[in-house]
């Protein structure tokens, strides 16, 4: 069975690449074949312009950073971090050398005397990564590095890593199911999907100008509201919406997409009526989850505080940025 199917990327010198996408896309497999773990059946890799199919994963120039830290528990944080370099045959001297230039740039010089048990999870990913930097390889694996980590610390992180990408200049591929992480850290985004590459571009590329329906619900939280084309018999709130959406000459539309922060609330009589479901109130802004009679799943809208007087049981008018949606086909791609 073929895991990856047809994948023709070229990743830049220095790039911070991210693939994303759901569990079992390919995403790690395609990491892995990079890295040597897996082999390649078809195709070929290039590395800084070497065929690298066949070479030994420590012959690649890469270096892995994985979801679990695999410290050495028994070694300080400095002799896990120069492992590798003394089984490699490097002196002490050159070791040691590498290890505090790596923990200079980590900024955890005064960690180097402490053992992992000592560490705090933020604390032992970053050992994990400077075992990666003092090996100096040409492009740096990282495979969900910050999943077992807690959601403040994985915001510390990923400032972290852009600030590590932007000191090193080294090129780095990052595995992660976490749309959020990809937006934030990613030159551009590969978005997997069943083995294949669904979409390449930028960030907001992606969120903007979403090739495929599946791009366009992957991408982006609150998550995009599909709405289907109406049939004859819809209830008159499901056809005005989609009316408002798409305008004249929408036979061949199957779907609109819509971003939830292009839905606008407004007073019952000033729109298309939704009833309110449940308000989330996040402080500088609120989600409000909507049912639109004859829309079979429910509608978000991302708006201001000024919205906080908006709770569930209500009804309101829902007024949609028509310039934003997105017209998607019967093949769900998006049209032109």
């Amino acid at each position: 069975m073929d895991v990856i199917r047809g994948i023709d990327l070229d990743i830049h010198d220095g790039e911070f690449m991210v693939f994303v996408g759901p569990s079992g896309c390919g995403k790690s497999t395609t990491l892995r074949m990079i890295a040597g773990l897996e082999s390649i059946t078809a195709g070929e890799l290039l590395i800084d312009g070497q065929r690298a199919n066949d070479l030994h994963p420590a012959d690649r120039g890469a270096a892995m950073v994985f979801q679990s830290y695999a410290l050495y528990p028994h070694m300080t944080v400095a002799e896990n971090m120069g492992f590798a370099l003394k089984m490699a045959g490097v002196d002490k001297a050159q070791r040691e050398k590498q290890v505090r230039h790596a923990a200079d740039i980590l900024r955890m010089t005064d960690l180097l005397g402490r053992f992992p048990k000592e560490l705090s999870g933020g604390q032992r990913q970053r050992v994990a990564i400077g075992r990666a930097i003092v090996r100096k390889p040409k492009v740096f694996l990282f495979d969900e590095p910050l999943s077992n980590l807690d959601a403040a610390l994985r915001v510390d992180m990923r400032v972290e890593l852009s600030r590590l990408h932007g000191e090193l200049g080294t090129t780095m591929v990052y595995v992660t199911h976490d749309q959020v992480e990809a937006m934030t850290l990613g030159d551009r985004i590969a978005v997997f999907n069943k083995g294949v590459i669904e979409q390449l571009g930028a960030p907001l590329e992606l969120y903007n100008r979403p090739a495929t329906e599946f791009v366009a619900a992957f991408i982006g939280a609150p998550r995009i509201n599909l709405i289907d084309r109406p049939s004859a018999a819809a209830p008159a709130a499901h056809q005005t919406l989609w009316t408002q959406l798409t305008g004249a000459g929408s036979d061949r539309v199957k779907r609109v997409g819509l971003r939830p922060e292009h839905l606008q609330i407004a007073a019952p009589d000033q729109g298309v009526p939704a009833h309110v479901v449940l308000a989330e109130h996040l402080g500088d802004s609120s989600i409000i989850h909507l049912r639109v009679e004859g829309i079979s799943s429910l509608l978000n809208a991302k708006v201001g505080a000024g919205h906080a007087d908006c709770n569930a049981g209500q009804t309101v008018g829902l007024q949609p940025h028509a310039t934003w949606a997105l017209a998607f086909g019967e093949d769900g791609r998006l049209m032109a």
